[in-house]
């Protein structure tokens, strides 16, 4: 859940935004152009600000620039017509984090982009609390030797123009180390691009990835852009590749090997110059004996293979990120950051995290709700700190998925079954909460 300030000098398209961003409970602001959004942004604190390009008395540009300098914490996604690519592509430059274009194809591309620019501002809150003083610090550890070689390699890396392999379990933190590799190259002030390779299906990854040409497909409406268009000079991430299917694996493995690729539908050859970055929680080598990835592709994107441990093998990272996400949290809830008790930091230590950081977080938000602000007890974590299974966790723990669903039947309790009061005191989406109440039959 995040806030959001919408601009744009329609009242039409301001609502339409507005309303489908609130159906996925953000908190939704709205101003009629950009003198009146950049009043907004000096008063108040936004996650994301989506700001059309073209308004009056201070157009979309001049906003982002003032917006990247006053509140640089703020994502922000710029909309623009059809034909106005170009000047779309120099508010990325300037900062912004992805463009789209009216008029926009659903609801759910804004929603699953908004989603995406509030866990980079996660991300990035995170990184920036564990940044080193030295100029050169690599944001990832926290003084576990375990992180030593990773931050060496990150950083020796980062100075080249070589293709990274990150190879982690997830919620490792595999975007954290590509951001840091893109923040210390030589192409830090260009564009840094990600795409989830999982995250949409194959005709529509590979219109993302390389763009179309109008009419290549039903809906392809409009010349569209690529993701690789975009990220030209600076950085592009691909996570989660070891999902890309055989014919994409191809098509990759020609850009990489030739720099060049064309739009979906198109002929023109378009050239590209990025810093290649890929991640994968998947065991490649297995998946290649598999018959599921190529080995060529693979020997192209393992020039530079790093290993992000998980935080088991790092376990002195543990607490300073239990702290630093409770601040966080804190924040986000509204409430004080409490401390959290020595007991509690015993169950923390203890936990094997397989969900790593992701679980870490989710584990001390509920803790947070428990807590009502207070310190953090054991029994406010409640989890299987060293246990294979339920039966055999410890006396009077209990598994999270009991404590989530009784926390989720007492947030409702509390606001007299308002399901969307009851997701915004829980600190999560309304789709999250639907799917929860699902998952544990409370519909």
């Amino acid at each position: 859940m995040g806030r959001i300030l919408v601009a744009d000098d329609e009242a039409g398209v301001r609502a339409f935004l507005a309303g489908a961003l609130a159906g996925d409970g953000h908190h939704v602001a709205q101003a009629a152009d950009g003198v009146e959004a950049l009043e907004q942004l000096r008063r108040h604190s936004f996650h994301v600000l989506i700001t059309d390009l073209r308004m009056p008395r201070l157009d979309g540009l001049a906003l982002l620039r003032q917006a990247r300098a006053e509140r640089p914490d703020t994502e922000v996604i710029v909309l623009t017509a059809y034909g106005a690519v170009d000047t779309a592509i120099e508010a990325m430059k300037l900062g912004a984090f992805e463009y789209l274009q009216k008029p926009l194809a659903s609801p759910a591309e804004l929603r699953l982009l908004v989603q995406r620019a509030l866990e980079r501002r996660e991300l990035l809150a995170l990184k920036d609390h564990t940044r080193q003083d030295a100029g050169d610090g690599v944001p990832l550890g926290y003084g576990d030797p375990a992180m030593a070689p990773v931050e060496d390699a990150l950083r020796k890396v980062a100075r080249t123009n070589s293709t990274v392999l990150l190879v982690g379990e997830s919620g490792t933190g595999k975007e954290v180390a590509a951001r840091a590799i893109h923040r210390l190259s030589q192409r830090s002030e260009r564009p840094f691009v990600a795409v989830n390779c999982a995250a949409l299906p194959d005709q529509l990854l590979e219109s993302e990835l390389f763009g179309h040409e109008k009419g290549a497909f039903t809906g392809a409406t409009q010349l569209r852009r690529g993701r690789l268009e975009l990220a030209e000079g600076g950085s592009f991430f691909l996570d989660e590749v070891a999902e890309l299917k055989l014919e994409l694996q191809a098509k990759l493995l020609r850009v990489l090997q030739e720099r060049c690729f064309e739009r979906v539908g198109g002929s023109q050859t378009i050239e590209s110059d990025v810093r290649w970055i890929a991640a994968t929680n998947r065991d490649l080598r297995a998946r290649i004996e598999q018959g599921e990835f190529r080995e060529d592709l693979y020997h192209r994107l393992a020039v530079f293979p790093i290993r992000l441990p998980p935080l088991r093998e790092r376990r002195a990272d543990i607490l300073p990120l239990a702290t630093a996400l409770v601040q966080r949290l804190a924040r986000q809830l509204g409430c004080a950051p409490p401390a959290i008790e020595a007991e509690a930091h015993a169950l923390l230590l203890a936990g094997e995290w397989r969900g790593n950081v992701r679980e870490l977080a989710n584990t001390l938000e509920r803790a947070l709700i428990l807590s009502e602000g207070r310190t953090v007890t054991a029994q406010h974590l409640r989890f299987e700190a060293a246990a294979s299974t339920p039966a055999s966790a410890p006396a009077g723990i209990r598994p999270l998925a009991d404590l989530e669903r009784d926390a989720i039947v007492n947030a409702l309790a509390l606001v007299d079954g308002n399901r969307r009061l009851a997701a915004e005191r829980l600190g999560i989406g309304l789709r999250t909460l639907y799917d929860k109440l699902k998952r544990y039959d409370l519909e």
